[in-house]
């Protein structure tokens, strides 16, 4: 008898942890992004509340960047394609974290650069830097700092998804060895 109650217990353990196994979706970071309504490329408003109900990708970027960002926009650029090829429907969202020179012209020529398809990637700027600074500390943990030595502002170099709720689920290397089939099975998994 008790043979058979602690294999019944193993078996009902097993099959927690294999139907957990089958609900892969991220969830990390579980991070409230805050309220937002900036400006975009086309000098539109976006907010988060536009963006309740889809899943988007979102990164930190400014057009004068001479280190990190041309790459992590070339490799956002390759995520959009290859998110199309999946036929996979995800939202791009490019925070500027240097608003005082990137204006929403300067956004669009930057990433018309990368080829990005505005359908689904927004750039966006029409703030301060202290609010910029402050909203990115507070929805993805990581600070922004003027570089004191240069023109240049420090960020972070991560690819953050972002549930349909508005809560940063996980976070990816935007920079080297992008996980380009991580982000869309993620994705993938979040819109089921």
């Amino acid at each position: 008898m008790v043979k058979r109650a602690a294999l019944a217990i193993m078996i009902c353990a097993m099959l927690v942890v294999i139907s957990a196994c089958g609900n892969s979706k991220p969830n990390k970071l579980n991070l409230p992004v805050n309220d937002f309504t900036f400006t975009n490329q086309d000098e539109q408003p976006v907010s988060l509340s536009d963006l309740k109900g889809k899943v988007w990708v979102a990164d930190l970027i400014f057009t004068h960047c001479e280190t990190v960002c041309p790459t992590m926009s070339a490799n956002m650029a390759e995520l959009q394609k290859q998110l199309k090829s999946a036929n996979v429907d995800a939202e791009i969202i490019s925070f500027s974290v240097d608003p005082e020179r990137d204006n929403p012209a300067a956004l669009k020529s930057y990433l018309e650069k990368f080829d990005a398809d505005f359908t689904n990637w927004q750039a966006l700027t029409g703030y301060s830097h202290e609010e910029i600074k402050t909203f990115v500390l507070q929805s993805f943990k990581v600070p922004v700092a003027k570089d004191t030595a240069s023109d240049q502002i420090i960020h972070g170099t991560s690819f953050y998804l972002v549930d349909q709720k508005g809560t940063v689920v996980t976070k990816y290397d935007g920079m080297e060895n992008t996980p380009y089939e991580k982000i869309i099975k993620d994705i993938k998994a979040l819109q089921r």
